[in-house]
């Protein structure tokens, strides 16, 4: 019995999944990994900044998947550090059309890195930390809070948030204040959301540092505690 329960497909259910920040990077590796765990009739939600990345991801997905599952691929263009994009997404989130839907998904993926060349001492503009507040506490607030309030809780409806975290969110980098900062209040963030919402589930996952990314890039380059740059070089 045990082997025949372990051959059984896994899967995500007829969902509405959503993914920030999903135009490259790990949210675009999510993107392709999730589109085969996902029933007939889900729908896709891809979310970022940048059309023709969005466009071209949705176009490779549905070549490899989409005739595949009858996946619905949707892509949203929206800029989650201002209003009018946490609105447009709510929106869109609204108007998809999954019949008997029996799981939400939100994943909070989009997050920036931040001035990291930089020191503490250096922030003294209150605009632009709050600039980076923004998108990175204020955005996953408000898109997780519409999305929810949007989709109530009922009978036969899963909810699922998941917070892409970081060892950032413990432990204290040199020159990465923004994005330690960030990352702990995000963490908080959820951590509240699971005590109000116990229906809800969710989860705060770090995938570590052997991404490849634009923003282990970024790292390598521009940290400005030199140990910290060598150590993130080491490991690429």
């Amino acid at each position: 019995m045990e082997d025949e329960i372990s051959r059984e497909p896994r899967h995500l259910g007829r969902a509405l999944c959503i993914i920030t920040g999903a135009s490259k990077g790990f949210g675009r590796t999510l993107a392709f990994q999730l589109s085969c765990l996902l029933k007939p009739r889900s729908v896709l939600m891809l979310v970022a900044r940048t059309t023709e990345q969005l466009n071209q991801l949705k176009e490779d997905i549905i070549t490899l998947y989409g005739g595949q599952n009858q996946l619905d691929v949707c892509c949203v263009q929206a800029d989650l550090e201002k209003k009018e994009g946490v609105e447009k997404t709510v929106q869109a989130a609204k108007e998809t059309s999954v019949s008997e839907m029996d799981h939400l998904l939100l994943i909070n993926n989009a997050a920036s890195l931040g001035d990291v060349s930089r020191f503490a001492l250096t922030f003294t503009d209150p605009v632009e930390v709050n600039r980076y507040l923004s998108l990175n506490i204020s955005g996953a607030l408000s898109l997780t809070a519409g999305v929810l309030q949007a989709f109530p809780r009922h009978l036969g409806l899963r909810r699922s948030v998941v917070n892409i975290s970081s060892l950032c969110a413990l432990k204290p980098f040199p020159s990465w204040v923004l994005y330690c900062i960030g990352k702990a209040a995000r963490d908080m963030m959820f951590r509240v959301l699971a005590e109000e919402e116990p229906d809800v589930r969710v989860l705060s996952y770090a995938p570590g540092e052997s991404l490849d990314t634009d923003m282990q890039l970024q790292a390598r380059r521009s940290s400005g505690d030199l140990q910290l740059r060598r150590s993130f070089s080491s490991m690429f």
